[in-house]
């Protein structure tokens, strides 16, 4: 372990311990907080693979298959974004309006709509995505538990009104410098044009037309992004809000009667 945290550092990740740990974990088939149980590794070959290939800086979750989300254990790959933690905060505030019926564009994995699903059993959920590629694991992790309308979220049939709206679109602009692991990602699921904001007028747009006098709009964005001007014409009780680190990561709003 010792030699593997050695191997990962050495490559420029943060968190080499956890990693070269859930990496561990995943080959012996038991979770993290057994390790300690674990007198043997029993394919190490595997296990020295897999932390060279993360030495390469692919995601752990391609390496493992999972991504933990808010209680849900969603399966992930090559050609769907990595849902990361920060989103997680987004998903709780859209769990803590109980909707009956919401729905989640730029669905990807289906991470937001499944851990809706799973924070209100009894809502229905609906998961918008248009690439082919994500389609396949958003298809596999919702499992029939959500509906899944596959097209672009500008002109595919959506069926409302409905409660909430969430969102996690590409919002990234080109010019921002990001992580290694970011390369692995679908361009398309994280950068928005030169100001992340290609795509952002069309999903407000789009919330607008779904949802129900009084229902709620959550999108995640930039931390350099104002979107108060683009939601005023629809919206009203707009309130930024900070992830863990005390930036500005997304927008809530209620729809005008």
């Amino acid at each position: 372990m010792r030699r593997a945290t050695l191997v990962l550092q050495e490559a420029g990740v943060e968190s080499a311990r956890v990693d070269a740990e859930l990496l561990a974990a995943h080959v012996l088939g038991v979770p993290r907080d057994k390790l300690l149980l674990v007198s043997t590794l029993d394919n190490e070959d595997l296990f020295d693979q897999l932390i060279a290939q993360r030495a390469q800086r692919i995601p752990l979750q391609y390496l493992t298959g999972e991504a933990p989300f808010l209680g849900v254990t969603l399966r992930v790959g090559p050609g769907v974004f990595i849902p990361r933690p920060e989103t997680e905060l987004l998903a709780q505030w859209a769990i803590k309006h109980r909707p009956a019926t919401a729905v989640d564009l730029c669905s990807g994995s289906g991470a937001i709509a499944l851990a809706l699903k799973h924070g209100c059993p009894n809502a229905t959920v609906t998961a918008v995505e248009y690439s082919a590629d994500a389609l396949k694991w958003l298809h596999l992790n919702g499992d029939g538990r959500i509906e899944i309308i596959e097209g672009d979220i500008r002109s595919v049939e959506i069926p409302g009104p409905v409660d909430l709206v969430v969102c996690n679109p590409p919002y990234v602009p080109l010019a921002t410098p990001v992580a290694e692991e970011v390369r692995f990602d679908p361009p398309g699921a994280v950068f928005g044009g030169a100001d992340g904001l290609e795509l952002i007028p069309a999903v407000i747009e789009r919330a607008a037309g779904l949802l129900r006098p009084g229902g709620w709009f959550g999108l995640e964005h930039d931390e350099t992004q104002q979107l108060t001007g683009l939601l005023e014409p629809d919206f009203e009780d707009i309130m930024a809000r900070v992830d863990l680190a005390g930036r500005p990561r997304f927008v809530t709003a209620r729809r005008k009667a």
